[in-house]
């Protein structure tokens, strides 16, 4: 392989590819439902796999804990995500690397509608990008504990620290965002993002902390399923 070509490549994967393969598939899923009968029909959103307790609970559709990241509920909902997860990926992306950040999102995502699962309204039905996006911003807040002396980085936890409060805040005042999935994804991010860490900065990670966090993060998501299930007595 010449230099030429060498170069070419790691330009290439410098490039945030995940981010882009992410909006790629939410994209293709968002226009499928749209065109099945529009996003914001509820039939639709539950063919699609949406959160909808009595699916998992009774019909055990376990996978309903992970797809809901990939579905929007209208264009607004799907607009505003994916300008979101474009740039605050990609900036995430660029210092967690690919497949950490890739990582930190799917479990975010998934920490997030576990416990909107367990907590949430019984009888909502929910979906989108938002829980995995906060993982991001929790992944972001983690940095400033290891990279104080950065003021570039101190900047950007304090910009998303800022906007993560008054963002709940305002959930806390909205009847349709699902406040308890934004908190699941936070939570989730900020374990997920201690436990792997930033390449070639390992030795800012105390490797007690990052194992730590791990068994956390798998403590936390067990007890709130098995919480979810006693809560509507199926677990004995």
């Amino acid at each position: 392989m010449d230099y030429q070509t060498q170069m070419k490549i790691k330009k290439l994967l410098k490039q945030p590819l995940v981010t882009y393969i992410l909006l790629g598939i939410t994209t293709i899923v968002f226009l499928g439902m749209e065109l099945s009968g529009g996003s914001e029909n509820s039939q639709v959103l539950i063919n699609w796999g949406a959160m909808s307790r009595g699916e998992i609970l009774y019909l055990h559709q376990y996978w309903r804990l992970f797809t809901p990241m990939f579905l929007h509920i209208g264009w607004l909902h799907f607009a505003v995500n994916m300008v979101t997860l474009y740039y605050v990926g990609s900036q995430v992306e660029s210092i967690y690397g690919h497949w950490r950040y890739l990582l930190i999102y799917l479990l975010s995502g998934v920490s997030g509608n576990i416990i909107s699962f367990t907590f949430g309204s019984p009888t909502s039905i929910s979906a989108g990008a938002s829980t995995a996006l906060f993982g991001l911003f929790g992944a972001f807040v983690i940095l400033g504990r290891h990279f104080k002396n950065n003021p570039a980085i101190s900047f950007m936890v304090q910009r998303y620290a800022t906007f993560i409060g008054i963002n709940l805040i305002f959930n806390l005042f909205s009847s349709s965002v699902d406040i308890m999935g934004h908190i699941g994804g936070l939570i989730g991010g900020l374990l997920v993002a201690s436990a792997l860490a930033v390449p070639d900065r390992s030795e800012e990670f105390n490797i007690h902390e990052r194992i730590i966090s791990g068994i956390i993060f798998v403590f936390l998501l067990g007890v709130c399923l098995v919480l979810g299930f006693k809560k509507f007595g199926l677990l004995v």
